[in-house]
């Protein structure tokens, strides 16, 4: 079930939408709800990911000087 509700956007973004609504068949409020939605996840995600590493680093748990060079030669690897 939807609630309705009202948001304040710059008139440039407003017609970027409209013109994006147009484009794809969609209404300018389905596309809103739809980035708001993609918002909340990432930033609920990465707001848990944070909370889980601030109990690890209380309780002392951390990576071992071998498994930080293990990552940096991944990552070395990749970036060639």
């Amino acid at each position: 079930m939807s609630e309705v509700m009202t948001i304040r956007v710059d008139r440039k973004t407003k017609s970027r939408l409209e013109k994006l609504a147009k484009a794809t068949d969609r209404t300018k409020s389905y596309l809103a709800a739809e980035a708001i939605r993609a918002y909340v996840d990432l930033n609920e995600w990465q707001i848990e990911e944070i909370k889980i590493a601030i109990k690890e680093a209380n309780t002392g748990d951390f990576a071992t000087d071998e498994e930080l060079r293990a990552v940096t030669r991944k990552w070395r690897r990749g970036a060639g």
